[in-house]
């Protein structure tokens, strides 16, 4: 019989190699593969706009209408459109991107006017790069501005504490399209703030409405030009009324300064008002009064300023000087792009109104 052939052997004893069968394809599978990457096409076809419409509102350009910037923008959202930024650097000679630069993110007026920036960049279709500087010299400011210009952005937003190296005047390097928010003189940029004076005024004069023969007052720190606006316009109304400004206590913006203040203030019974440069410090003031049972309104008045979304919710509940900054954070973006844009070198001053919200923490004070 011959070795390595089994076709004589009877049936029961061939061997049969098994056939595997291959497994075919899901007809719900696709093939695997790189995804194609979401286009300008398709984003046009999600907004209901033309490709050409796409195309400007992702060069920044300000020729599209709000509405139809917002459809544009949520449409990349949905299909995961993102831009090519060095193709649009090339062309356009922009990089889509603005810088902010602030050197305090403790305090809720810088919290606030940052966040409202990064909003308003964000409905423009602008990125933004935060960098937080260390002190407020002239080298820190130009090194800060340096180092975002090496980051690739088209302007850069300052927002500013403290005032810079005493009294002189904010020197900020050539070259960049500058806005600065909340900076008191610094007349060779654009500036975007708050009526702090206006705000002052308000709440100093509420409380002489009702009938206070003065008003006592937590002021901010020294450094600070917003601090030092409103403590102006709080001596400057109560002269005009004829009384005599009382001492200024000085706080640093932080409810535990407001409380150190409040225990002095309240256990002086000729206190019947007192206007806080912040809501924090108004706060703290207020503990203190409770504490010393001093009651609010009945006895003592206070207001304060900045209008937190807390302030509401004091007890009582706090009369106050509401800040839009919103709205600053619009003019801060608005004014840079427009400078980005058409480079006019216009230094305008923005003043955003303020306006008084009467709550229940202020009332005439007690008979005497």
């Amino acid at each position: 019989m011959p070795h390595g052939r089994n076709h004589d052997l009877p049936l029961p004893f061939r061997s049969v190699v098994p056939r595997i069968p291959q497994e075919k394809p899901a007809l719900s599978e696709k093939p695997s593969g790189p995804r194609k990457r979401p286009s300008l096409i398709d984003v046009a076809r999600v907004a209901g706009v033309a490709p050409i419409t796409v195309s400007r509102v992702a060069n920044a350009q300000d020729t599209v209408r709000e509405s139809t910037r917002k459809k544009v923008l949520d449409a990349m959202a949905k299909v995961g459109y993102q831009p090519n930024t060095a193709a649009r650097a090339l062309a356009t000679g922009r990089f889509g991107t603005i810088g902010v630069i602030t050197f305090t993110m403790a305090t809720y007026g810088n919290a606030r006017t940052v966040a409202a920036t990064v909003a308003a960049a964000e409905r423009q279709g602008y990125a933004v790069t935060l960098l937080t500087a260390p002190s407020t010299s002239q080298d820190e400011v130009h090194s800060a501005v340096a180092r975002l210009k090496m980051q690739a952005v088209d302007g850069v937003v300052v927002i500013v504490e403290a005032r810079l190296l005493g009294d002189e005047q904010l020197s900020l390097p050539p070259g960049i399209p500058i806005v600065v928010a909340d900076s008191g003189g610094a007349s060779e940029f654009c500036v975007v703030d708050s009526d702090q004076e206006g705000g002052a005024r308000l709440a100093t004069g509420h409380l002489l409405s009702l009938g206070h023969r003065t008003v006592w007052h937590i002021a901010g720190p020294a450094r600070s030009f917003a601090a030092a606006a409103r403590a102006k316009a709080w001596e400057e109304t109560l002269r005009a009324a004829g009384v005599r400004p009382p001492r200024v206590f000085g706080g640093d913006w932080t409810t535990q300064s407001g409380y150190r203040h409040g225990k002095t203030l309240a256990a002086d019974p000729s206190v019947t008002a007192i206007f806080a440069a912040n809501d924090q410090m108004a706060l703290g003031a207020m503990r203190a009064l409770h504490e010393a049972g001093r009651a609010i309104p009945g006895e003592v008045s206070v207001v304060g300023f900045d209008d937190m979304e807390d302030s509401e919710s004091f007890w009582p509940p706090l009369t106050t000087v509401h800040q839009n900054f919103d709205e600053i954070g619009r003019l801060c973006v608005d004014s840079l792009l427009d400078e980005i844009r058409h480079h006019t070198g216009a230094l305008r001053t923005h003043i955003v109104p303020t306006s008084l919200v009467v709550r229940q923490s202020t009332a005439p004070p007690p008979a005497m």
